[in-house]
């Protein structure tokens, strides 16, 4: 039975419902409210802000987590999931929206591809504070140790936040087999870019060409002493607060003077 006494806590992922960072991320954040799990069905890493148009969506329970965890499996993305859980699924309004933990980092340009962020900017857009949980190894079975209590804080510093403007950070945590984490920073969103080429190799049932996308991360300020990267660089969990607003306001002036 629903206890309104208590926060209403949406999590999703990108991962898909059986990602461990899910389950992780579930279980730090239980003691502080109810929680609704609403997630994809299958991994959609990379689907970003993606909605579906061209297909129906359906949702189902789940039964990957524990007794007492209430959890649907969706067909969809993960702005997919945070849209029919408020349309459709949820009793109530949630007082905040977690999306994660996922696998991979998700700090710098990464945040533009990321459904994890595209679930929690979704939920910023209805004016919910929003939060996407990454860590920093891509590994099925990631370590998540010493993380459980900070994710903890962090959320609850969101739950008790009473500014006007709505929250949406994008919060990275170093990989604690590589990295001891020393503690939490604020951060700006580094300048980088993904050094990218196309793979090509023949695909042995058709013998037709197929291309696979790699690439190299390059950090184009490694300096900097105020970015994302450089924060987790130095073992710190990186916070970066983020705008729905894509206006580039230092342009807007310049461009209103051009004659057309």
């Amino acid at each position: 039975m629903e206890d309104n006494s208590l926060p209403l806590i949406l999590v999703c992922n990108d991962d898909g419902i059986f990602a461990r960072g899910l389950k992780e991320l579930v279980a730090a954040v239980m003691p502080l409210g109810q929680v609704v799990v609403v997630a994809p069905d299958k991994p959609q890493s990379g689907k970003g802000h993606s909605i579906t148009l061209d297909l129906p969506l359906w949702y189902r329970t789940s039964h990957a987590f524990d007794p007492g965890v209430t959890a649907y499996k969706c067909t969809g993305s993960p702005a997919d999931c945070v849209k029919i859980a408020l349309y459709k699924i949820l009793p109530r309004r949630p007082d905040i929206i977690l999306s994660g933990i996922n696998h991979g980092s998700n700090s710098s340009i990464n945040l533009l591809y990321s459904g994890t962020m595209g679930a929690a900017m979704e939920g910023a857009l209805h004016n919910i504070h929003s939060v996407g949980f990454s860590i920093l190894n891509f590994a099925a079975d990631a370590g998540f140790e010493d993380i459980a209590g900070y994710v903890r804080q962090i959320t609850s510093k969101v739950l008790a936040y009473k500014g006007s403007d709505t929250l949406c950070l994008n919060v990275n945590i170093p990989n604690p087999a590589e990295h001891p984490i020393v503690g939490i920073k604020t951060a700006r969103m580094c300048r980088a870019m993904w050094d990218e080429y196309y793979e090509e190799n023949i695909h042995p049932n058709n013998r037709k060409m197929y291309y696979w996308l790699c690439g190299k991360f390059v950090n184009h300020e490694p300096d900097a002493p105020d970015t994302d990267e450089k924060a987790l660089s130095e073992g710190y969990i990186s916070i970066c607060p983020v705008k729905i607003d894509y206006t580039d306001y230092a342009q807007l002036d310049e461009i209103s003077r051009w004659e057309f």
